[in-house]
Protein backbone atom coordinates (compact mmCIF):
# COMPACT_ATOMS: atom_id res chain seq x y z
CA UNK A 1 0.00 0.00 0.00
CA UNK A 2 2.79 2.18 0.68
CA UNK A 3 3.65 2.45 -2.98
CA UNK A 4 0.10 4.64 -3.60
CA UNK A 5 1.73 7.42 -1.56
CA UNK A 6 4.30 8.02 -4.36
CA UNK A 7 1.59 9.65 -6.31
CA UNK A 8 2.65 13.41 -5.75
CA UNK A 9 -0.29 15.21 -6.18
CA UNK A 10 -3.87 14.94 -4.24
CA UNK A 11 -6.36 17.41 -4.78
CA UNK A 12 -8.11 18.14 -1.69
CA UNK A 13 -11.23 19.64 -2.06
CA UNK A 14 -13.16 20.77 1.69
CA UNK A 15 -16.66 22.11 2.22
CA UNK A 16 -16.99 25.32 3.58
CA UNK A 17 -17.18 25.92 7.31
CA UNK A 18 -16.81 28.73 9.35
CA UNK A 19 -13.73 30.59 8.16
CA UNK A 20 -12.52 28.17 5.78
CA UNK A 21 -12.11 28.80 2.49
CA UNK A 22 -13.85 26.21 0.73
CA UNK A 23 -11.06 24.87 -1.41
CA UNK A 24 -7.74 23.45 -0.76
CA UNK A 25 -5.58 21.92 -3.45
CA UNK A 26 -2.62 20.87 -1.94
CA UNK A 27 0.64 19.65 -3.71
CA UNK A 28 2.33 16.37 -1.99
CA UNK A 29 5.81 15.85 -2.62
CA UNK A 30 7.91 13.47 -0.53
CA UNK A 31 10.42 14.62 1.49
CA UNK A 32 13.49 12.55 0.39
CA UNK A 33 16.02 14.46 2.73
CA UNK A 34 13.97 12.87 5.63
CA UNK A 35 12.83 9.19 4.27
CA UNK A 36 16.77 8.34 3.39
CA UNK A 37 16.74 8.01 7.44
CA UNK A 38 13.48 5.74 7.78
CA UNK A 39 12.77 2.49 7.36
CA UNK A 40 10.32 1.50 3.88
CA UNK A 41 7.54 1.50 6.40
CA UNK A 42 7.48 4.92 7.21
CA UNK A 43 6.99 7.74 4.62
CA UNK A 44 6.61 11.93 5.03
CA UNK A 45 5.34 14.14 2.96
CA UNK A 46 5.20 17.44 2.15
CA UNK A 47 1.97 19.65 1.16
CA UNK A 48 1.73 23.10 0.28
CA UNK A 49 -1.08 25.20 -1.10
CA UNK A 50 -0.21 29.14 -2.48
CA UNK A 51 -4.17 30.07 -2.35
CA UNK A 52 -5.46 29.73 0.30
CA UNK A 53 -1.75 29.27 2.05
CA UNK A 54 -1.18 25.99 3.49
CA UNK A 55 1.38 23.80 4.43
CA UNK A 56 1.11 20.56 5.69
CA UNK A 57 2.92 17.35 6.37
CA UNK A 58 1.41 13.75 6.62
CA UNK A 59 3.41 10.26 7.29
CA UNK A 60 1.86 7.09 6.45
CA UNK A 61 3.24 4.47 9.11
CA UNK A 62 2.62 0.71 8.16
CA UNK A 63 0.97 -1.15 11.21
CA UNK A 64 1.43 -3.73 12.46
CA UNK A 65 4.72 -3.99 11.95
CA UNK A 66 7.16 -5.87 14.01
CA UNK A 67 9.81 -3.26 13.41
CA UNK A 68 7.92 -0.19 14.13
CA UNK A 69 6.08 0.28 16.92
CA UNK A 70 3.54 3.24 17.86
CA UNK A 71 3.39 3.89 21.71
CA UNK A 72 1.44 6.79 23.42
CA UNK A 73 3.73 8.70 25.83
CA UNK A 74 3.26 10.82 29.01
CA UNK A 75 5.92 13.90 29.78
CA UNK A 76 8.43 12.47 32.43
CA UNK A 77 9.05 16.25 33.45
CA UNK A 78 8.63 16.38 37.13
CA UNK A 79 8.37 20.40 37.28
CA UNK A 80 5.20 21.10 35.18
CA UNK A 81 4.44 17.98 33.73
CA UNK A 82 5.16 19.09 30.26
CA UNK A 83 7.84 18.72 27.51
CA UNK A 84 8.72 19.96 24.07
CA UNK A 85 7.98 17.33 21.24
CA UNK A 86 11.79 17.29 20.73
CA UNK A 87 12.33 15.98 24.16
CA UNK A 88 9.91 13.51 23.62
CA UNK A 89 11.36 11.93 20.51
CA UNK A 90 15.01 12.00 21.94
CA UNK A 91 16.27 8.33 21.43
CA UNK A 92 18.09 6.90 18.47
CA UNK A 93 15.28 4.75 18.21
CA UNK A 94 12.72 7.06 17.49
CA UNK A 95 11.59 7.75 14.17
CA UNK A 96 8.42 9.65 14.27
CA UNK A 97 6.75 12.09 17.34
CA UNK A 98 3.51 14.34 16.99
CA UNK A 99 1.72 15.69 19.53
CA UNK A 100 -1.08 14.26 21.50
CA UNK A 101 -4.19 15.19 23.48
CA UNK A 102 -5.49 18.37 24.93
CA UNK A 103 -4.16 19.92 28.25
CA UNK A 104 -4.50 22.13 31.01
CA UNK A 105 -1.70 25.40 30.48
CA UNK A 106 -3.05 27.20 33.80
CA UNK A 107 -1.58 24.61 35.98
CA UNK A 108 1.54 23.58 37.57
CA UNK A 109 2.05 20.76 37.11
CA UNK A 110 0.19 20.97 33.84
CA UNK A 111 -3.24 18.02 33.72
CA UNK A 112 -3.95 16.14 30.74
CA UNK A 113 -7.66 17.23 29.50
CA UNK A 114 -9.59 14.10 28.55
CA UNK A 115 -8.28 9.85 28.53
CA UNK A 116 -5.17 9.15 28.54
CA UNK A 117 -3.76 5.55 28.95
CA UNK A 118 -0.23 4.78 29.03
CA UNK A 119 0.89 0.86 29.58
CA UNK A 120 -2.28 -0.04 30.88
CA UNK A 121 -2.07 2.65 33.50
CA UNK A 122 -4.93 4.65 33.17
CA UNK A 123 -3.05 8.25 33.46
CA UNK A 124 -6.52 10.58 33.01
CA UNK A 125 -10.03 9.53 32.78
CA UNK A 126 -12.16 10.57 29.70
CA UNK A 127 -13.99 13.73 29.85
CA UNK A 128 -17.16 12.79 32.01
CA UNK A 129 -19.56 15.37 31.29
CA UNK A 130 -19.64 19.03 30.11
CA UNK A 131 -21.45 21.86 31.43
CA UNK A 132 -22.82 24.50 28.35
CA UNK A 133 -25.16 26.97 29.36
CA UNK A 134 -25.71 25.68 32.42
CA UNK A 135 -27.28 22.39 30.84
CA UNK A 136 -24.62 18.91 31.70
CA UNK A 137 -23.84 16.75 28.54
CA UNK A 138 -22.54 13.15 28.89
CA UNK A 139 -19.36 13.14 27.15
CA UNK A 140 -17.71 10.40 24.82
CA UNK A 141 -15.36 12.07 22.83
CA UNK A 142 -13.04 10.47 20.53
CA UNK A 143 -9.81 8.91 20.72
CA UNK A 144 -7.35 6.74 19.26
CA UNK A 145 -6.15 2.92 20.94
CA UNK A 146 -3.47 0.88 20.21
CA UNK A 147 -4.02 -2.89 21.37
CA UNK A 148 -1.49 -5.22 22.64
CA UNK A 149 -0.80 -7.01 18.91
CA UNK A 150 -0.12 -3.14 17.68
CA UNK A 151 -3.36 -2.72 16.23
CA UNK A 152 -4.67 0.12 15.92
CA UNK A 153 -8.36 1.72 17.17
CA UNK A 154 -10.31 4.80 16.88
CA UNK A 155 -13.29 5.08 18.82
CA UNK A 156 -15.90 7.56 20.92
CA UNK A 157 -14.88 6.60 24.18
CA UNK A 158 -15.38 6.36 27.97
CA UNK A 159 -13.80 5.58 31.12
CA UNK A 160 -16.03 4.02 34.55
CA UNK A 161 -13.10 3.66 36.97
CA UNK A 162 -10.24 2.37 35.62
CA UNK A 163 -12.31 0.37 32.82
CA UNK A 164 -11.83 1.90 29.34
CA UNK A 165 -15.68 1.33 27.42
CA UNK A 166 -15.65 1.95 23.39
CA UNK A 167 -18.91 3.39 21.88
CA UNK A 168 -20.63 2.81 18.08
CA UNK A 169 -21.56 6.58 18.14
CA UNK A 170 -21.55 9.62 20.33
CA UNK A 171 -24.36 11.10 22.35
CA UNK A 172 -27.00 12.83 19.87
CA UNK A 173 -25.88 16.27 21.79
CA UNK A 174 -27.06 19.11 20.01
CA UNK A 175 -26.83 22.77 21.23
CA UNK A 176 -29.34 23.55 24.08
CA UNK A 177 -30.15 20.18 23.80
CA UNK A 178 -28.51 17.66 25.69
CA UNK A 179 -29.32 13.98 24.52
CA UNK A 180 -30.09 10.49 26.55
CA UNK A 181 -27.13 8.06 26.47
CA UNK A 182 -27.61 4.46 27.13
CA UNK A 183 -24.63 3.06 28.80
CA UNK A 184 -25.77 -0.72 27.29
CA UNK A 185 -24.70 0.36 23.75
CA UNK A 186 -20.95 0.53 25.04
CA UNK A 187 -18.26 -2.10 25.06
CA UNK A 188 -14.99 -2.91 27.08
CA UNK A 189 -11.94 -1.40 25.44
CA UNK A 190 -9.15 -3.21 25.45
CA UNK A 191 -6.32 -1.60 24.41
CA UNK A 192 -2.70 -1.11 25.55
CA UNK A 193 -2.45 3.19 24.76
CA UNK A 194 -4.68 5.04 24.12
CA UNK A 195 -5.16 9.36 24.58
CA UNK A 196 -8.31 10.92 23.67
CA UNK A 197 -8.35 15.11 22.06
CA UNK A 198 -11.60 15.35 19.18
CA UNK A 199 -14.25 15.53 17.58
CA UNK A 200 -13.97 12.55 15.17
CA UNK A 201 -13.10 13.46 11.59
CA UNK A 202 -13.75 10.41 9.86
CA UNK A 203 -15.69 7.48 9.68
CA UNK A 204 -16.00 4.47 6.82
CA UNK A 205 -13.98 6.30 4.34
CA UNK A 206 -16.52 9.64 4.52
CA UNK A 207 -16.40 12.90 6.40
CA UNK A 208 -18.20 12.94 9.97
CA UNK A 209 -17.28 16.13 11.75
CA UNK A 210 -18.90 15.35 15.37
CA UNK A 211 -18.40 18.36 16.97
CA UNK A 212 -22.07 18.89 18.56
CA UNK A 213 -22.25 15.79 19.79
CA UNK A 214 -18.96 15.54 21.38
CA UNK A 215 -19.94 19.28 23.13
CA UNK A 216 -16.93 21.76 21.25
CA UNK A 217 -19.46 23.99 20.22
CA UNK A 218 -19.30 26.92 21.86
CA UNK A 219 -15.14 26.83 21.93
CA UNK A 220 -12.81 27.75 19.43
CA UNK A 221 -11.91 23.87 18.57
CA UNK A 222 -14.02 24.57 15.23
CA UNK A 223 -12.28 27.89 13.83
CA UNK A 224 -9.34 28.16 11.87
CA UNK A 225 -6.03 26.77 13.70
CA UNK A 226 -2.82 24.77 13.22
CA UNK A 227 -4.38 21.26 13.24
CA UNK A 228 -2.28 18.03 14.48
CA UNK A 229 -4.65 14.53 13.33
CA UNK A 230 -4.60 10.95 13.33
CA UNK A 231 -6.33 8.13 11.37
CA UNK A 232 -6.41 4.80 9.98
CA UNK A 233 -6.26 3.08 6.60
CA UNK A 234 -8.69 0.30 5.48
CA UNK A 235 -5.44 -1.80 5.69
CA UNK A 236 -4.44 -1.05 9.50
CA UNK A 237 -1.57 1.93 8.46
CA UNK A 238 -1.56 4.92 10.65
CA UNK A 239 -1.77 8.09 8.90
CA UNK A 240 -0.60 11.58 11.05
CA UNK A 241 -1.24 14.61 9.79
CA UNK A 242 0.20 18.11 11.07
CA UNK A 243 -1.08 21.88 9.27
CA UNK A 244 0.38 24.99 10.43
CA UNK A 245 -0.99 28.07 11.14
CA UNK A 246 -1.13 31.47 12.27
CA UNK A 247 1.70 32.58 10.14
CA UNK A 248 1.78 34.45 6.26
CA UNK A 249 3.25 30.94 5.01
CA UNK A 250 0.04 28.73 6.24
CA UNK A 251 -3.57 29.88 7.50
CA UNK A 252 -4.42 26.69 9.07
CA UNK A 253 -7.45 24.73 8.55
CA UNK A 254 -10.68 24.44 9.97
CA UNK A 255 -12.03 20.97 11.50
CA UNK A 256 -14.19 20.19 7.76
CA UNK A 257 -10.89 20.69 6.15
CA UNK A 258 -8.86 18.28 8.15
CA UNK A 259 -11.51 15.64 7.89
CA UNK A 260 -11.61 16.09 4.22
CA UNK A 261 -7.61 15.58 3.49
CA UNK A 262 -7.49 12.73 6.48
CA UNK A 263 -10.13 11.35 3.97
CA UNK A 264 -8.19 11.71 0.91
CA UNK A 265 -4.99 10.69 2.35
CA UNK A 266 -6.58 7.08 2.64
CA UNK A 267 -7.96 7.43 6.23
CA UNK A 268 -11.00 5.11 7.02
CA UNK A 269 -11.00 6.36 10.71
CA UNK A 270 -9.50 9.38 11.87
CA UNK A 271 -9.72 12.16 14.61
CA UNK A 272 -9.04 15.78 15.30
CA UNK A 273 -5.92 16.08 18.07
CA UNK A 274 -4.96 18.55 20.17
CA UNK A 275 -3.47 21.95 17.88
CA UNK A 276 -2.53 25.47 17.95
CA UNK A 277 0.65 26.18 19.06
CA UNK A 278 1.26 22.49 20.08
CA UNK A 279 0.99 21.12 16.50
CA UNK A 280 4.25 19.57 15.70
CA UNK A 281 6.06 16.52 13.90
CA UNK A 282 9.61 15.63 14.41
CA UNK A 283 10.85 13.17 12.55
CA UNK A 284 14.38 11.71 13.55
CA UNK A 285 14.95 14.39 15.88
CA UNK A 286 14.34 17.07 13.36
CA UNK A 287 11.30 19.30 13.54
CA UNK A 288 9.61 19.39 10.52
CA UNK A 289 6.65 22.35 10.73
CA UNK A 290 6.98 25.85 12.34
CA UNK A 291 4.25 25.78 15.19
CA UNK A 292 4.90 29.03 16.11
CA UNK A 293 5.90 30.80 12.90
CA UNK A 294 9.60 29.44 14.03
CA UNK A 295 11.53 26.51 16.06
CA UNK A 296 9.93 27.52 18.67
CA UNK A 297 8.21 24.48 20.49
CA UNK A 298 5.06 24.60 23.18
CA UNK A 299 5.93 22.23 25.97
CA UNK A 300 2.99 19.11 25.82
CA UNK A 301 2.06 16.71 28.43
CA UNK A 302 1.62 13.71 25.97
CA UNK A 303 2.89 12.39 22.20
CA UNK A 304 2.44 9.61 19.82
CA UNK A 305 5.64 8.65 19.26
CA UNK A 306 7.07 5.50 16.55
CA UNK A 307 9.86 3.57 17.70
CA UNK A 308 11.65 1.89 15.21
CA UNK A 309 14.34 -0.28 17.23
CA UNK A 310 17.32 -1.51 15.19
CA UNK A 311 16.86 0.94 12.39
CA UNK A 312 20.31 3.35 12.88
CA UNK A 313 19.77 6.54 10.98
CA UNK A 314 21.41 7.19 7.53
CA UNK A 315 21.50 3.62 6.66
CA UNK A 316 18.08 3.32 4.80
CA UNK A 317 17.51 4.19 1.20
CA UNK A 318 14.39 4.90 -0.58
CA UNK A 319 12.87 1.71 -2.16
Amino acid sequence: MMRLWLVLTFALTACQNGSGSGSIRLTWRPVDSVNVDLPPGIRVFAGHSSIPPVRAWAVRINEPDPQLVTRVRLSSDADDGRETLTSFATGDDVCVAVNGGYFAMDRTPSVHAGLLLVENHLVAPATRAVERDAQTYEAARAAIGFTNDDEIEITWATTRGDTLLAWPDPPAHAPGMPAAVDSALARPWNVRDAVGAGPMLVVDGAVRVTTDEEIFFGSAIPRTHPRTAVGRTADGDLILLVVDGRQPASRGVDLVELATIMRDLGAERALNLDGGGSSALVVRGRLLNRPLGDTTQREVVSALVTYCPGQARGDQQIP
